[in-house]
């Protein structure tokens, strides 16, 4: 059904303002808007987490051509190449594989055509393995292997906890240096993934499975009701991060899952404020130690910035379903976790006189 309607759904993203007024499926509003169907004040938008300015004149047209998404790609930021590894700094807004549709636009996607497009391939397809996933909304470094030795040594160093992996987030609130040690559950009771240990405080009994989460914060900088932490991996279970900090009292700024027990007003972000700073690990065939940093992309930097310059909370109280939308199952399902290993960690203790973390973390 073709559509055209004013953006009257405060600091939304395109993806709700389309659900809202279609009164379809978060799969159909999203599906739209990826295959190029949706404008904003005429020009077409294929990010449907982007929020739409007030006011800004939305129009829906299902018969509109198809997009080629190879036309509308940016580049992707290859910081490191050779013939067994790729390291990519992921933008926001891409996931990095497919989830329901194969001619879904990935990083996989677009790093697998560009390295076809540069060396060729066997069969017209480079080959490329993945080892662990970003969420969709989070920028910053993930590697994929090109050989199966490769990924073989690799998802070795991921189950072993040796790979070095530290974010940087915003969040709510003021969180102190710790260490977040939990078991995640697929459905804590509500559609949502959770801790067992969070439930249980609550009354509930959790079902399922359980993973081991250890998550080592430490403050960086304070804002007053918002902090910047690094957030030092010892696993890499679904949404650690995210769960981790939202049942202790700090969702991250840009949160649209994790909110529901969160009753204080929620400072504004264009997406979910999580950065992939640091990633270190062990080449696969020379033995080498390898490390990368990656800087805070533009809209992580501005929001900084705007802290920085003494901007406060917004005074309403918004629990998310004004200012972010209501609690979105679907999306959180449909989120990539950042890796699929389920091996008990061995602790390490947070690192204490330095804002970036030393030595390995786990997965």
């Amino acid at each position: 059904m073709d559509a055209t309607f004013s953006a009257d759904l405060p600091a939304s993203p395109l993806d709700r303002q389309v659900k809202v007024h279609l009164g379809g499926s978060w799969g159909a509003a999203r599906k739209a808007i990826d295959r190029g169907k949706v404008t904003v004040d005429g020009v077409v938008w294929t990010d449907g987490t982007r929020n739409v300015p007030p006011n800004a004149t939305i129009a829906i047209r299902l018969n509109a051509p198809r997009i080629d998404r190879r036309a509308v790609r940016e580049p992707l930021p290859v910081v490191f190449a050779d013939a067994q590894l790729v390291v990519v700094d992921k933008p926001a807004g891409i996931s990095t594989v497919p989830f329901d549709d194969p001619d879904e636009d990935t990083v996989e996607s677009r790093l697998r055509a560009l390295l076809t497009d540069r060396f060729g391939a066997r069969g017209g397809r480079a080959n490329l393995g993945v080892v662990h996933r970003i969420d969709k909304e989070t920028s910053g470094l993930v590697v994929f292997t090109r050989t199966w030795a490769a990924k073989q040594a690799l998802a070795g160093q991921f189950r072993a906890h040796s790979i070095e992996r530290c974010y940087v987030a915003l969040v709510h609130g003021e969180p102190r240096q710790t260490t977040y040690e939990s078991h995640l559950v697929e459905d804590r009771g509500d559609g949502l993934r959770g801790s067992t240990e969070h439930q249980r405080r609550r009354g509930h009994t959790p079902r399922g499975p359980q993973q081991h989460a250890v998550t080592h914060v430490e403050v960086i900088e304070r804002f007053g009701g918002v902090c910047l932490v690094a957030c030092r991996l010892e696993t890499g279970r679904t949404h650690q991060i995210r769960i981790h900090l939202a049942e202790a009292g700090h969702p991250l700024l840009g949160e649209r899952v994790y909110i529901r027990d969160y009753a204080r007003p929620l400072a504004p972000a264009p997406r979910l404020m999580l950065h992939a700073r640091t990633l270190g690990l062990v080449h696969p065939t020379t033995g080498e130690t390898l490390r990368w940093d990656s800087e805070p992309p533009e809209d992580l930097s501005e929001r900084l910035d705007a802290l920085r310059r003494g901007e406060r909370l917004p005074k309403s109280d918004a629990r998310g379903n004004e200012r972010h939308g209501p609690i979105d199952t679907a999306r959180a399902r449909e989120e990539a976790p950042q890796d699929g290993f389920a091996r008990p960690p061995r602790r390490q203790p947070p690192a204490r006189n330095d804002s970036r973390p030393r030595g390995k973390a786990g997965s």
